[in-house]
């Protein structure tokens, strides 16, 4: 299966990639699209970074200015069973960032979507979503009493806002069925167990998304909004 790979790259100038991400870019590179912000800066840290020179000339720019077009081109490549690797100038693609489009669509084509390691598993979440995150609210652990757990599900369901929610693993499987109720429409992202062998991403419906998934006691972080 194809995968669309997102590289978290360093914020500051004396950092570099991990070796996980160096070494999973180094085993891709005979099948893989390469695609950097910009083409200055993408060369300059990719060679800070210790990866091979020759590939340089290979880039694919994928930022504002190109994003309208090169996204259905990369889609069309995926579907061709060509990996993409999408890497920002810095910090991690596709949170706040054009690369949550090409997210988008890759859930839209039932196409893999996964990441290197990230230490926050909310803004990775976020990315991994593909969903609208202009303005995005965090409610962290839902509450845990009844009437309190269906007023803020009731909230997080009917606002325009994304959201992000957290709870308990073992409540996952009735936490989709009590969303399912209130609102069987809303477009939700279940993200499970995240940089972990057993990462699982999925998004639609809370329904749809509940008979998907076999072992329900895992961790996990939910993204409700609009896809993009």
């Amino acid at each position: 299966m194809s995968t669309l790979y997102l590289i978290p790259t360093p914020i500051d100038e004396s950092s570099t990639i991990s070796v996980e991400a160096k070494s999973l870019i180094e085993s891709k590179l005979d099948n893989a699209i390469i695609c950097v912000e910009e083409a200055k800066e993408g060369r300059r840290r990719w060679l800070r970074f210790g990866l091979p020179r020759e590939t340089i000339e290979e880039f694919k720019l994928y930022n504002e200015h190109t994003r309208d077009t090169l996204k259905h081109e990369l889609i069309g490549e995926l579907k061709k069973k060509k990996d993409v690797i999408l890497m920002s100038d810095c910090g991690l693609p596709a949170f706040c960032d054009p690369g949550a489009e090409l997210v988008s669509l890759c859930h839209d084509n039932s196409i893999k979507v996964t990441a290197t390691s990230y230490p926050n598993s909310v803004s990775l979440a976020i990315a991994l979503s593909g969903m609208n995150h202009d303005q995005f609210i965090f409610e962290g652990f839902i509450p845990i009493k009844s009437a309190d757990r269906v007023k803020t599900l009731k909230s997080i369901l009917s606002r325009k806002e994304t959201s992000i929610l957290m709870d308990t693993p073992y409540r996952l499987k009735a936490l989709l069925e009590q969303m399912n109720e209130i609102n069987p429409n809303a477009n939700i992202c279940l993200c499970l167990d995240l940089n972990k062998k057993e990462e699982e991403v999925h998004r639609g419906s809370a329904s749809l998304i509940n008979k998907k998934i076999e072992k329900t006691k895992r961790e996990f972080v939910i993204v409700v909004g609009k896809s993009l």
